[in-house]
């Protein structure tokens, strides 16, 4: 019987075995677009939902994914480059990339531009991302190479102009590919690099480089990421992190105070929430909780137990019983980056009340929810 629908594959690391399910997707990311370094807080239960579609030489991908870094190294260029370019339209969460020379922040509703024969970081945010990824062979557009550089950092919108149009016609494809036949692919795959094409050449045209205020995200992004990896680290400190980023304490302030947060209390609300799902998971029954808390830089126990009661009205040991009776009931409060504490942050020059970024109400384009 002949196939009638376009050619699709699904991964959906929640129907592997946990510990599988992290190498599956970086095994899945690297034949998606290039081969990358992968790393994330959320190796032991990754959750990523992906689908590829093949239009040809064009492959269009939305997918769901937690918290990712992805490097691309010079040593993997070297070794394999399919001279691929990628963009990413992003729905949900947020990433910033590196490119050594140049930086990025991308929000929700904007294209993050891409190619494989460069060396990136990307990180995301602290939340899951939805993104619809687009892999277009680099000979398929009329855009030579050195002004194709000239796009990477640039803020291109989806919501008006040649963006708009190209995003449009890449939701409409994701949501309902049924309509659609194999002989189609080829044809869909032309569309789909005819509008990548002028939305280049509209970038190019108007070369509008980033905003000032936007590198000021990016650096915020990488920051947070910083601190994330460092949570188990009791000396982490403004101090240390403005340091290491080779800012004043006075200017890492002002970049977190710009979201509504404040630095030293976004390090303890981190480690408090990473402490909290230590003691909801049945798997470390075993870890006893000044060991919770130690793992997660609070090296005294009474300093923790105290936090954790002020922050989520119980103490954690509370936790812990409920989650292995399974009447656990994990109702709190999204600070908007990743971490509940419901507690205000307590008066220190550095911490303002912790409110959602600024970009809370952001209202992105709806995925459709198959995926």
């Amino acid at each position: 019987m002949t196939t009638r629908v376009l050619h699709e594959s699904v991964l959906r690391t929640m129907d592997l075995p946990a510990g599988d399910r992290f190498e599956a997707w970086v095994q899945r990311m690297g034949g998606t677009h290039a081969p990358m370094q992968l790393s994330s807080d959320h190796t032991p239960d990754y959750h990523g939902h992906q689908r590829v579609i093949e239009l040809g030489d064009v492959t269009v991908w939305p997918a769901t994914f937690d918290p990712l870094v992805f490097r691309r190294t010079a040593k993997l260029v070297r070794q394999s480059d399919p001279e691929v370019y990628h963009l990413s339209l992003l729905l949900k969460g947020e990433g910033a990339a590196d490119w050594g020379k140049e930086r990025a922040a991308y929000r929700t509703n904007e294209f993050h531009i891409n190619s494989s024969s460069r060396c990136y970081e990307i990180v995301t945010g602290a939340d899951p991302v939805t993104i619809v990824g687009l892999e277009i062979p680099r000979s398929a557009l009329a855009v030579p190479g050195h002004r194709f550089d000239r796009v990477l950092g640039h803020r291109i919108s989806a919501r008006e102009g040649m963006g708009a149009l190209l995003a449009q016609f890449l939701l409409q494809l994701v949501a309902d590919t049924s309509p659609y036949h194999p002989t189609d692919a080829p044809r869909l795959g032309t569309v789909v690099t005819d509008l990548v094409t002028a939305v280049l050449a509209h970038t190019l045209d108007s070369d509008l480089r980033l905003p000032s205020e936007t590198h000021g995200r990016t650096l915020t992004l990488e920051i947070k990421a910083f601190v994330r990896r460092r949570l188990a680290d009791p000396d982490l400190t403004p101090a240390t992190i403005a340091a290491a980023h080779h800012v004043s304490r006075s200017y890492l302030y002002r970049l977190f105070q710009a979201e509504g947060l404040g630095v030293a209390s976004y390090i303890r609300d981190q480690r408090l929430e990473h402490a909290r799902r230590d003691l909801a998971d049945p798997r470390l029954r075993a870890l006893p909780v000044h060991a919770v808390a130690a793992r997660w830089g609070f090296p005294r126990a009474a300093e923790f137990t105290r936090a954790f009661r002020t922050a989520y009205g119980h103490p954690p040991s509370a936790v812990r019983e409920q989650a292995l009776a399974g009447t656990y009931d994990d109702e709190t409060t999204d600070n908007g980056d990743g971490a509940h504490p419901t507690s205000r942050p307590t008066p220190e020059v550095d911490a303002p009340p912790t409110t959602r970024g600024p970009h809370a109400n952001d209202t992105p384009v709806t995925p459709d929810a198959s995926w």
